[in-house]
């Protein structure tokens, strides 16, 4: 790469004009999950006998047998063929960083004749390489054999000529190798205890869902730029690059005019979602120049998890169409805010009944604290693990920035509900829950619990778990993250903590106590318990990191330290507890995210490595030397004093040059140490503290030299350029 390079993509860059995709005579309600085979297509495609079978099964969580199996297969394929599709595949989710599929046509011969082929067998279950996935070791590279097994539960789809058909993944022997096998366990096993809870007060409940609605945050860059930078195509973000002058001081992008090439790319993407069911609603600018976000209405969480893995693809692919390629690194940018994914969390009763959203007389606003104070008591227990599910090599340089939340769990509830689990706290630690006028006076507090709970405080939004009103925002996910995985975690925890509830409320109830002075004073002991996580300020705070320190919350950092929580015996004895993770399970996960943690330090640092050798410091040195040139042909013409700081900025530049071949080359040395270690979790700890910190040893002195090489010599688009260039 030359300095040309780098104006060439400029021009192409401003050569993009928006390109306008007409959808005037389009309405979503009239397209909306046009190309998915939700139950009305179902209906209408099958005996209504045969759909009243399967609709039953599904609503009921059993396994559709091959003859049901068969007739949803012949009617999807009646539905597909219709849309011009030739080719289906088994959508899954194993664990890399997107979705996985496998194209088989429906073409195939019987008896020498061609026909179209589609049944319950193939639509159940397939068979893809289980060896060449990420595996943690469960499977040897000489086992090929895995499965995909269909998921009845979320909808099929067609994308172009393909039918689209999501399952889960699971290895020969039976252990999972993906997101959704597990998290359609923890699925059910929040359930399950949910259930039993929600009757105490509910008595009819049938059934409990969790319910999820994804922020994504997303940087948008010109194509032709991000062509011109190697550290963007090969790692996802800059690994240099000086600050623009000016970036978001002034904290005008934030919700402002949407630029016109962006707003045609938005609509067009708003479409290609709505035609897979999508419900995507909200778009806007966010802080950070060439930042946004878009965001849908609430979905129950199997079902949201696919259809942000879809948008995630979907936003690739539109993106490429309008000349723009989509950065969901966390922090592609430095000094400028990283993109997360905040997870709004709840749980519905029956698919209707907020759990988390205050009621309005005494059993309702019991069940809801009771629900509230359960989720937190389970995030207080297990917060070294929650925060393992969203720590990342990415995340690892958002936590704690100016925009995401600090490494240490906290909850944020405002100032009213602060105030209720005190009085909570008070009454159960003053042994007067169990007189009469006590347990009145509680009653009437909790019965003033308004609707508007919602509005009636602020939100922190520092917090990395917070409670808006009637669900909890888990604001520390990662913008490039599956949500699947720390939902995982969320509902296995919370089922684990619902039915450790269940069990202390039967021994009361069976010991002769009332149903509210057990439920009240089970809740007042779990307060006291977990005051420690509960925190109102400011998260960014020196102050709080300190006071986090005196109340005994960990802050963990690292990536790899972090994930070292997946094998702890208490988290094994959790998983297990709750059939959602085996031990074998849980340690592959371990291996696979310390192995995917060491390999990108590993492509960063051979990244930067080139960038330096071979485009930076030959580009220094050039402009190096027309500064001799031109201190040789000024020097002795009489005003030798007024050219001396020339002199000081060739031996600036000497000196940087100098500084970045050092720092290359002991990182060179670091990097080979580190791969010497024996597993894939001792690597990573490795590459963390003894080649991590000479990335951003390189950045500081190639930023340095940006500062000072001519312009129009520097060979990568700069930060003005990449930020404001829409």
């Amino acid at each position: 790469m030359n300095a040309i390079s780098r104006f060439k993509a400029l021009e192409r860059e401003y050569g993009h004009r928006p390109v306008h995709v007409d959808h005037s005579n389009d309405k979503s309600i009239t397209f909306y999950a046009c190309n998915v085979f939700d139950q009305s297509k179902m209906a209408k495609y099958l005996p209504e006998s045969i759909f009243k079978q399967v609709k039953q099964t599904m609503d009921e969580g059993k396994r559709i047998d091959r003859q049901l199996a068969d007739h949803v297969a012949n009617a999807m394929k009646l539905w597909a063929l219709q849309l011009g599709v030739t080719h289906y595949t088994h959508w899954f989710q194993p664990l890399t960083d997107q979705s996985a599929e496998k194209h088989d046509s429906f073409f195939t011969l019987d008896n020498g004749l061609p026909v179209e082929s589609f049944d319950g067998k193939v639509l159940a279950q397939q068979e893809p390489d289980a060896s060449s996935f990420p595996n943690g070791g469960i499977r040897n590279t000489f086992e090929a054999r895995g499965y995909t097994a269909w998921d009845c539960t979320s909808p099929a789809f067609v994308i172009g000529s393909t039918l689209c058909i999501p399952t889960i993944f699971v290895s020969y022997t039976g252990e999972a190798l993906d997101y959704k096998t597990p998290l359609l366990r923890a699925l059910n096993a929040i359930d399950k205890q949910a259930t039993a809870v929600c009757r105490y007060f509910l008595p009819d409940t049938k059934k409990v869902i969790s319910t999820l609605g994804w922020e994504q945050e997303y940087f948008l860059i010109d194509e032709a730029l991000f062509d011109a930078r190697p550290d963007l195509v090969s790692c996802g973000r800059t690994l240099m690059g000086h600050n623009s002058a000016k970036n978001q001081q002034l904290d005008d992008h934030y919700f402002g005019s949407i630029p016109e090439r962006v707003v045609e790319f938005m609509a067009d993407l708003e479409v290609e979602c709505h035609k897979l069911g999508i419900p995507v609603r909200t778009r806007h600018n966010e802080v950070a120049p060439g930042q946004f976000e878009c965001a849908p209405i609430f979905e129950e969480t199997n079902l949201a998890v696919d259809h942000n893995m879809l948008l995630m693809e979907l936003m690739m692919k539109t993106a490429r169409r309008h000349n723009f390629r989509i950065l969901l690194h966390e922090k592609p940018f430095a000094e400028v805010n990283g993109s997360g994914k905040h997870n709004n969390w709840s749980l519905a009763a029956d698919g209707k009944i907020n759990l988390l959203s205050p009621g309005k007389d005494h059993d309702s606003n019991l069940m809801f604290l009771t629900f509230l104070v359960n989720v937190i008591k389970a995030v207080y227990n297990n917060s070294d693990l929650l925060r393992a599910s969203i720590m990342t090599a990415g995340n690892e340089h958002r936590l704690g920035a100016s925009e995401a939340p600090p490494a240490i769990i906290s909850v944020f509830l405002g100032a009213h509900l602060s105030k209720t689990l005190a009085l909570l706290k008070e009454e159960t630690s003053n042994g007067k829950i169990l007189d009469a006028a006590a347990k009145r006076t509680i009653n009437l507090n909790i019965e003033q619990i308004p609707e508007i709970l919602l509005d009636n405080t602020d939100r922190n939004r520092t917090s990395p778990f917070a409670f808006t009103g009637n669900r909890f925002e888990f604001r520390a996910v990662g913008s490039s993250a599956n949500c699947a995985c720390p939902l995982i975690v969320l509902n296995t925890i919370v089922a684990a903590q619902l039915e450790a509830f269940n069990n202390e409320l039967q021994q009361s109830l069976s010991a002769g106590a009332n149903r509210d002075e057990a439920v009240l004073k089970i809740l007042g002991n779990y307060v006291a318990e977990f005051s420690p996580i509960l925190f109102e300020g400011n998260n960014y705070s020196d102050e709080w990191k300190e006071e986090a320190k005196r109340r005994g919350l960990s802050n963990i950092t690292s990536c790899p330290e972090s994930i070292k929580a997946y094998t702890l015996s208490s988290t094994i004895k959790l998983f297990e507890s709750q059939k959602v993770l085996s031990e074998r399970e849980l340690s592959a996960r371990q291996d696979i995210y310390a192995e995917n943690y060491h390999k990108k330090i590993h492509i960063e640092s051979l990244v930067i490595a080139n960038l330096a050798l071979n485009h930076i410091i030959p580009t220094a040195i050039r402009y190096q030397n027309l500064l001799v040139e031109n201190y040789n042909c000024t020097k002795g013409l009489g005003f030798d004093e007024l050219i001396e700081n020339r002199l000081d900025t060739i031996k600036s530049i000497s000196k940087l040059i100098l500084v970045i071949k050092n720092d290359v080359a002991q990182m060179v040395t670091e990097r080979d140490k580190a791969c010497t270690q024996s597993t894939n979790l001792q690597k990573a700890l490795a590459y963390n503290t003894s080649v991590k910190p000479f990335l951003s040893s390189i950045r500081s002195s190639i930023d340095a030299l940006e500062m000072i090489v001519d312009d129009e010599m520097w060979p990568l688009p700069k930060y003005r350029e990449m930020l404001f260039c829409h």
